[in-house]
């Protein structure tokens, strides 16, 4: 990856609408040689989909928590079922693996405090999670989903 691969990175994170004419013209390159470097860094997984930013409070989703999670059991199996279950709910956005005092950090969304509740209903069933703690996002002061691509 050169600099030019970088630039285009760099621009479609910025705005995943731009056409490949524009971002050919922003890093001085035409627009043939442009578009087949954007495949190519979509062929080797580097750029792995476009999406929108949708606005949370927008959504009736504008209540963010951060939920730690201990499992009781650091067998595989249940590691993979812990995880398996959590990709099938929809309220969780993040998902890590963590080092420290918890096992899980997950980041989760929803309309208020009776949506959480209703969330942490499900969490407590699943048969391997030991302990639960929650952080509630009072607010963001920074939000960004572009990576730091350096030059």
């Amino acid at each position: 990856m050169d600099n030019l691969d970088k630039r285009i990175l760099e621009l479609l994170q910025k705005e995943g609408r731009l056409t490949t004419a524009e971002i050919a013209e922003n890093i001085n390159l035409s627009a043939s040689p442009c578009a087949r470097r954007i495949k190519r860094l979509e062929k080797d997984k580097i750029i792995v989909g476009y999406q929108a930013k949708v606005s949370r409070a927008r959504v009736n989703l504008g209540m963010t928590v951060f939920v730690h999670v201990n499992l009781n059991s650091h067998q595989e199996r249940d590691l993979e079922h812990f995880e398996q279950i959590i990709n099938t709910v929809p309220q969780v956005i993040n998902g890590h693996v963590v080092s420290g005092q918890y096992d899980y950090l997950l980041e989760v969304v929803c309309s208020d405090l009776i949506a959480y509740e209703s969330f942490m209903r499900k969490i407590r069933t699943i048969p391997m999670v030991k302990d639960i703690n929650s952080n509630f996002a009072i607010r963001t002061f920074k939000e960004q989903t572009a990576l730091p691509i350096q030059n």
